[in-house]
C-alpha cells in the first residue's frame, strides 16, 4: 500500500472510521460510510428525533452508553414551573432516557449540552454527530464534530453509522501572540470580521493552528470551534497535542482520562487556500446586529449605550467566566458601582462550572457586580426561556448568535467576550475591558485555570480504515434527484437567511407540520404563508440559504406551509440534509444570469431530472448532487431508507 500522505487532521479521522473503504487515504470528495463513536442532542431537538424514531418503529440504539442527551435549550426554574411547552419536551427526554436506559442523561439545568460533553467525555479524533449546529465546539479537542439535523443523528443512533462527502479542507493559521486578556471569542470574531460568514468556509472543514499552540487552552480553543458553526463550516478542529493530553488527565473519569485517535495532519496536507489573522496587536472584538461577522473594534463600538448585559451560552467558557469576574472585581477595587437595572445575567456552563466559580468566591464578585446568576442552560441566547430580551432592548452577550429576534421578539444583540460584557456592565455602556487587564493578577488567574507550561507529550497514531464490513456507499456520478417537474411563481430572498428567519425558537416545540408551516417566517416575513397558499410556492434565495442551528423544523416549516421547491446559489450544509432528509425538492443553481432576470411573482418550471429551471423562455442549469443524495430522496426520504438498512442488517 502506498505511504499516507497529503492529508488533513479531518481526513485522516474521517479514513479511521471508514466502513468498507478500499484505500488507504481519502480525499474532498469521497462519500464514505462511518462508524460513529457519539450521538448528541439536546430537549428541543429530541422533540423533533421522537417523531422520526416513532417512524422507525422504536428500534434498540445501537449503543445506548453513546449517545448523549441534555436538557437545556428551553429549561430553567420559571419554565419547568409553569410553561406546559416546556415540561412536555422535558418529559418526552425523560422518558426516552429511561426507555433506552442512557448511561449519559443530564436532566434539566445540569450542564449546557456541550459544556459537559467537552470537559468530562469526547476524545481527540472522535467523531461526534450532534442535534445542534454548536456540535462543532468540540472540534477544541481535536474530535471530528458535526452538526446535523436530528433525522440524521437519529439515523446515526440507531445504525451506529452515518456517511459524509469527504469535504474540501481551509487552514486558518494565527501567528503572533495572543496580548493578555483577550480570549477565544475576539479572535474568532475577528475571524469572521475579516473573512467572513459562509465564504471561504462555506460547508468546508476549518482547521485550526498557531505559531504558538502551547498557549491557547482547549477552553479558548471551544469558542473558536464553536462558532465555527457561524463562520459557515462544516466543522473546526484544532490539532491534538500536549493542551488536549492535559485536559483529559484533569477528568473525573478515569475511563476518558486516556483513549481517542491522535492524528496530525501532514505537511504537505491539500489545503483550499490558508489565511492568517495576525493576533500580535488584536484588539477586543465586537459584531453589531444582525449578524456575528458584523464586526467591529472595541474603539469603534465603546459607548453604545446597552439595556442589558447577559454573560452565558454555550460559547461562554469557564475560562471566560473567570476572567470576566475578575473584570468586575478589578472595577468595583476601582469604586465602580453598577448602575441600577435588573438586567444583568450570568448563567455559568455547568454543574461543575457554577461549583468551581463558587469556590474560587467568583459568583459572589458576579452578584456585588448586579448579576443574577441562573442555573446552567441556554438561557437568553435562544430567546425561548423564562429570560428574553424586550422588544426595542439593546443587549451586550457573550453568546454566539445576533440574528433577529435571536434573545426575544425585536431584541437588538451585540456581540463580545465576556470580559467586555463584564466591562460594559457597570454604566450599560460597550466599554473597553483592557484598562482592567493591565494590573490584574496574572498568577492567580493562571492558577484559576490550572494553567501549566509543562504540557504532556503526544504520540502520534497512523488511521487505518476498517475494510470489512458496511460497503461504503457508492460515489457514482453526480446527479440531479428525479423528482417530478415543479411548477409555481417565484418568492424571492437574499442571501443568508438563517433557520431562526425561518422558524423562529419558540416554535420549535410544535410536531404537526401543518401548524409549524402557519409559523415559517412568522417574525421576519409575516405575509410568507399567505402568498405561498396564492402560489408564490418556489423559494429563490442566494448564498447560504438555511445557514444557523440545525433545527429540522426550518425544512417542515417549508413544508407545511406548501412550499414545493428551493433554489439558491449555495445551502448551509446542515440544512440542505435536513432537505434531502424530508425530500423536499430543490436545485443549487449558480448562474449569475439567473438571479438577475428572476423577479418576485415570476413563473418557474423546474425540471429535476434535467436539473435546469425555466424562466420565460430562457433555460439556466443546475449543479448536480451526489448520488447518496439522490438516493435518500428516491427512497421518499431518511425514514424509509433507514427502514430498509435495518431490514438489510
Amino acid at each position: 500500500m502506498k505511504k499516507i500522505s497529503g492529508m488533513t487532521l479531518t481526513e485522516k479521522i474521517l479514513l479511521h472510521h471508514a466502513l468498507g473503504w478500499n484505500r488507504n487515504d481519502v480525499q474532498a470528495g469521497d462519500i464514505l460510510n462511518l462508524r460513529v463513536d457519539w450521538t448528541m442532542a439536546s430537549e428541543l431537538a429530541w422533540n423533533g428525533m421522537n417523531m422520526t424514531y416513532e417512524a422507525l418503529g422504536r428500534p434498540p440504539l445501537a449503543n445506548p452508553d453513546r449517545f448523549y442527551l441534555a436538557l437545556d435549550h428551553t429549561v430553567d426554574r420559571g419554565t419547568l414551573a409553569h410553561d406546559r411547552r416546556t415540561q412536555n419536551l422535558v418529559q418526552l427526554s425523560r422518558h426516552f432516557a429511561r426507555e433506552a436506559q442512557l448511561k449519559y442523561f443530564y436532566d434539566a439545568n445540569q450542564t449546557i449540552m456541550h459544556t459537559e460533553f467537552f470537559r468530562q467525555l469526547v476524545r481527540p479524533g472522535e467523531i461526534v454527530l450532534g442535534a445542534d449546529s454548536h456540535t462543532s465546539s468540540h472540534g477544541g479537542m481535536a474530535a471530528l464534530a458535526i452538526g446535523l439535523g436530528g433525522a440524521d443523528i437519529v439515523a446515526a443512533m440507531i445504525l451506529g453509522r452515518s456517511w459524509i462527502q469527504v469535504p474540501e479542507a481551509i487552514r486558518v493559521h494565527y501567528p503572533g501572540r495572543l496580548p493578555f486578556g483577550l480570549t477565544g471569542k475576539d479572535v474568532i470574531l475577528k475571524t469572521l470580521g475579516q473573512l467572513g460568514r459562509n465564504t471561504v468556509a462555506m460547508e468546508r472543514t476549518v482547521e485550526f493552528t498557531g505559531d504558538h499552540l502551547e498557549e491557547f487552552s482547549t477552553d479558548f480553543r471551544f469558542t473558536i470551534a464553536n462558532m465555527t458553526a457561524e463562520f459557515g463550516g462544516l466543522n473546526g478542529i484544532f490539532p491534538a497535542d500536549g493542551q488536549v493530553l492535559q485536559t483529559l488527565q484533569q477528568r473525573r473519569d478515569a475511563q476518558f482520562r486516556e483513549g481517542g485517535w491522535w492524528f496530525e495532519a501532514d505537511a504537505d496536507a491539500n489545503y483550499i487556500e490558508t489565511f492568517r489573522i495576525d493576533l500580535n496587536e488584536l484588539l477586543p472584538q465586537v459584531a453589531k446586529p444582525f449578524s456575528p461577522d458584523n464586526v467591529l473594534s472595541i474603539a469603534e463600538a465603546a459607548g453604545q449605550q446597552l439595556h442589558g448585559c447577559f454573560i452565558g451560552a454555550c460559547t461562554t467558557t469557564q475560562e471566560e467566566l473567570m476572567l470576566a469576574a475578575l473584570v468586575l472585581e478589578k472595577a468595583m477595587a476601582a469604586g465602580f458601582q453598577p448602575r441600577e437595572t435588573s438586567n444583568r445575567l450570568v448563567v455559568p456552563g455547568s454543574i461543575e462550572v457554577a461549583s468551581n466559580l463558587q469556590n474560587a468566591g467568583l459568583l459572589e464578585v458576579y452578584r456585588r457586580a448586579g448579576f443574577h446568576v441562573n442555573e446552567p442552560g441556554c438561557s437568553m441566547c435562544l430567546g425561548i426561556a423564562s429570560d428574553r430580551a424586550l422588544p426595542g432592548e439593546v443587549w451586550l452577550s457573550s453568546q454566539n448568535r445576533n440574528f433577529h429576534n435571536r434573545m426575544g421578539k425585536g431584541s437588538l444583540a451585540w456581540l463580545a467576550s465576556a470580559a467586555t460584557v463584564a466591562a460594559s456592565a457597570f454604566d450599560m455602556k460597550i466599554s473597553d475591558p483592557r484598562r482592567w487587564f493591565e494590573t490584574m493578577d496574572r498568577d492567580r488567574f493562571a492558577r484559576l485555570i490550572a494553567s501549566r507550561h509543562d504540557l504532556p507529550a503526544v504520540i502520534y497514531q497512523t488511521p487505518q480504515a476498517e475494510n470489512a464490513g458496511i460497503a461504503a456507499k457508492k460515489n457514482g456520478r453526480a446527479q440531479t434527484h428525479a423528482a417530478s417537474p415543479i411548477s409555481g411563481r417565484a418568492q424571492l430572498f437574499g442571501d443568508h437567511i438563517d433557520t431562526d428567519a425561518m422558524i423562529a425558537g419558540e416554535f420549535c416545540h410544535l410536531s404537526d407540520h401543518k401548524e409549524i408551516g402557519q409559523k415559517a417566517f412568522y417574525h421576519f416575513r409575516p405575509d410568507f404563508v399567505q402568498r405561498v397558499e396564492n402560489g408564490d410556492n418556489i423559494v429563490v434565495a442566494g448564498e447560504g440559504w438555511g445557514s444557523g442551528s440545525s433545527r429540522e423544523h426550518a425544512v417542515w416549516a417549508l413544508q407545511g406551509a406548501g412550499v414545493r421547491a428551493v433554489i439558491a446559489k449555495s445551502f448551509a450544509y446542515i440544512h440542505k440534509r435536513n432537505l434531502v432528509n424530508e425530500a423536499l425538492p430543490f436545485l443549487i443553481v449558480r448562474e449569475e444570469a439567473f438571479y438577475r432576470e428572476v423577479k418576485d411573482g415570476d413563473f418557474l418550471q423546474i425540471d429535476f431530472a434535467a436539473g435546469t429551471v425555466k424562466l420565460e423562455n430562457k433555460i439556466y442549469p443546475g449543479q448536480p448532487l451526489p448520488a447518496v443524495m439522490t438516493g435518500i430522496m428516491q427512497s421518499g426520504g431518511l425514514v424509509p431508507d433507514v427502514q430498509q438498512a435495518i431490514a438489510a442488517n
